[in-house]
Parts: structure tokens; sequence; C-alpha cells
């Protein structure tokens, strides 16, 4: 039997993870359209600084609890 509590916290995490899917096909998108930069080492700090924070959110966003 499925409680109340156990639903909600199902429905949070597909909304959660729906809304990070959604989040990567758009800069998979925008990556290919190269209106957001490369991967690739970069001299600019503000462009490190961009791959850097990325990383960083999906590593979070990957490491979080199922």
């Amino acid at each position: 039997m499925n409680s109340p509590l156990h639903q909600s916290s199902s429905t949070s995490y597909r909304e959660d993870f729906s809304e990070y899917v959604a989040h990567l096909q758009l800069h998979m998108a925008l990556q290919a359209r190269n209106l957001v930069p490369t991967l690739t080492k970069t001299v600019d700090s503000r462009e490190q600084m961009l791959h850097q924070t990325q990383a960083t959110f999906e590593k979070i966003v990957s490491r979080q609890a199922l």
C-alpha cells in the first residue's frame, strides 16, 4: 500500500527529475546551436567559472537520493 506521504515524495521526485531532464535537454540544444560554450579547455576565467558551476550542479543533481 502506498501512503499519502510516500506518494507525495514520489511525485515530488518525478517533478524534480523531469525538471532536471528538461534543463539538460535545453542545454544540449543550445550547445548544439553553439549558444553555450563547449566543454573544452578555456582560457577565459568567466568560461571556466561557467563550466565549474555547470559541472558542480550536474554532479549534485546526479547524486541526489532516489
